[in-house]
């Protein structure tokens, strides 16, 4: 191997390996800062359903599952639409409808969290204020739409490669036994690319669990329990939220600044859970893939 090709190779490790680094060095500080809300505030008070740090009330249940609510809310909405969207690009558009519409989902990628919460606030919230006859339009709902506006691009873009990934001889050999093209999709294409699409569904929600800026502005930030379906119609408050409100006017080294921490904490660990899962369906994927070419 020629030394420039050494440099170049060695270049790319390092650069791979820094991610892992990164991760690490902001997984210690979280720990470092987070960890003494264990010893400051007991594990009763810590998972109880009051959050009012003024009284020293750090209940964190009330954000657990309004962030839960929020998250699974946006993934019923967008899972039907970012899969169909994916299945018509991929499989039904005509080639000029497909250059049009494909552009036009990832230039939704691109938009601004903030700014789709402006419109959330001027047009979705009176929307559906009026709609169910709410006392306000800040809703978990109005946050769940805006989170799936979000998710939507990024579920249909890694649909989309899995639905090309499947090999063209699954849908021909399907044709040629007669079945129409709504049945060869159904029952043959999905099936062939489920782990593709079940990492798909899995970014989805990682990229609705992180959100911050969006569901700020329009879930109402109520600290609310769940409780039923009925919160989804009510506000309601979600960790990443909590944090960004709260965390510039937190006293450095207060219990309220340790505890914001451990919420990061909390939140670093949904999202490590569900990008390994979705590693891992990933690399089941190639490997059945590679089965099949082999």
């Amino acid at each position: 191997m020629k030394r420039s090709e050494k440099i170049i190779t060695n270049s790319v490790k390092i650069a791979g390996s820094s991610s892992i680094l990164f991760i690490l060095l902001i997984f210690v500080f979280l720990v470092r800062e987070g960890l003494p809300a264990l010893s400051e505030v007991s594990l009763k008070d810590l998972f109880s359903g009051r959050w009012y740090p003024i009284e020293d009330l750090f209940g964190l249940l009330p954000l657990i599952s309004g962030s839960l609510v929020v998250t699974f809310t946006s993934i019923l909405i967008a899972l039907p639409l970012g899969i169909g969207t994916a299945i018509y690009i991929g499989e039904i558009a005509p080639k000029n409808v497909k250059e049009i519409l494909k552009p036009t989902v990832e230039i939704m990628a691109g938009i601004p969290s903030v700014v789709l919460g402006f419109i959330g606030i001027q047009a979705l919230s009176p929307f559906l204020r009026e709609f169910f006859n709410l006392p306000t339009g800040l809703t978990a709902l109005s946050g769940s739409i805006l989170l799936a506006m979000i998710a939507i691009p990024s579920i249909v873009s890694i649909a989309e490669d899995a639905l090309y990934a499947v090999p063209n001889s699954y849908r021909d050999a399907s044709y040629a036994l007669g079945a129409t093209q709504w049945q060869t999709i159904w029952g043959v294409v999905l099936p062939a690319a489920r782990n593709g699409l079940l990492t798909a569904v899995m970014l989805g929600i990682g990229r609705s669990l992180g959100e911050t800026m969006a569901v700020m502005m329009v879930t109402g930030n109520a600290a609310t329990t769940f409780s039923g379906l009925k919160s989804v119609i009510m506000p309601v408050r979600t960790m990443t939220a909590t944090i960004a409100s709260e965390m510039g006017e937190v006293a450095s080294g207060s219990v309220h600044y340790h505890v914001l921490f451990f919420i990061g904490i909390i939140l670093f660990i949904f999202s490590l859970i569900i990008n390994i899962s979705s590693s891992t369906v990933q690399g089941k994927s190639k490997q059945e893939r590679g089965q099949v070419i082999s």
